[in-house]
């Protein structure tokens, strides 16, 4: 149960990485510091209202907002410069860390789950608790509702016409600027929701970006980029790679942790549903 839930959080973390990736080819490498950003206004407005709905509602709405600064104001302006796209979103990170620290110190800080959601229940002879259900329910919901966005709607077709070939979707009229901010936007609030989502959980503390966004690009890197299933199958993967060899081989916890990733790129260099360039 605890490898699932990491996997629930793990989701919401790379799948708007992912699509970032794959739409845009943007090495987005603030995402980290979006989750980061989530979570401590999560916890800023929980402190100062009570409600868990609204810490969830700004946290993504906070991490949306910048997110769709960061894409228009910088990123658009950076072309197709990848080292530069680098290096902008490292900075941006450290912005965002540096800004958490200044608002909010530098002690962890803890943002507690619903009523009706604390406390425990027994399922199969395990006492679960209810929150760490509630986080694989919430990760379901949140697949199954981006794949009929993406395959059942005409804005999902512009999304995979664009990941397919960017060139020829803005050749035959589709807005893809338009899907760029959208994109990113819709990324950064998920990173930022997942973000508060996680919070009661692994709290809210500096370094919190650090620890996450490794985790999310080898989740993306093992299932492929800009594929809906793959960052579905590979936060599976990566919450029990994580979470067991954390408890079996705390010793070589990275070495587990990285070993997927390195067979994987050996003999699929796209990813378990990634798709080979033409």
């Amino acid at each position: 149960m605890n490898s699932l839930s990491l996997a629930g959080v793990l989701f919401l973390l790379s799948v708007g990485l992912s699509l970032i990736f794959g739409l845009m080819r943007i090495p987005n490498l603030s995402h980290g510091g979006l989750f980061m950003l989530g979570a401590y206004v999560g916890y800023g407005v929980q402190d100062s209202t009570g409600s868990f709905v609204l810490a969830l509602l700004a946290g993504g709405a906070a991490a949306g907002v910048v997110g769709v600064v960061l894409e228009r104001v910088l990123l658009r302006r950076l072309g197709s410069n990848e080292n530069a796209q680098v290096l902008a979103t490292i900075g941006v990170t450290f912005i965002i860390a540096d800004a958490v620290i200044h608002v909010w110190g530098g002690d962890p800080h803890s943002v507690f789950p619903p009523e009706f959601l604390a406390g425990s229940l027994s399922l199969m002879e395990m006492t679960v608790p209810k929150y760490r259900l509630a986080l694989i329910l919430v990760a379901v919901i949140a697949a199954l509702s981006i794949w009929l966005l993406i395959d059942r709607t005409r804005l999902g077709a512009m999304l995979r016409a664009g990941v397919d070939d960017r060139q020829m979707a803005a050749g035959v009229g589709i807005p893809i600027f338009r899907l760029f901010s959208l994109v990113f936007a819709l990324g950064a609030a998920l990173a930022g929701m997942g973000g508060v989502l996680a919070a009661p959980v692994l709290s809210a503390y500096p370094g919190l970006d650090l620890d996450m966004l490794p985790l999310a690009l080898i989740v993306v890197i093992l299932g492929g980029i800009g594929s809906l299933p793959g960052a579905l199958c590979g936060s599976v993967l990566i919450g029990f790679v994580y979470t067991f060899g954390q408890a079996l081989l705390p010793d070589l916890a990275y070495v587990v942790l990285f070993l997927p990733m390195v067979i994987v790129l050996a003999l699929r260099p796209q990813g378990l549903f990634g798709r080979v360039p033409v």
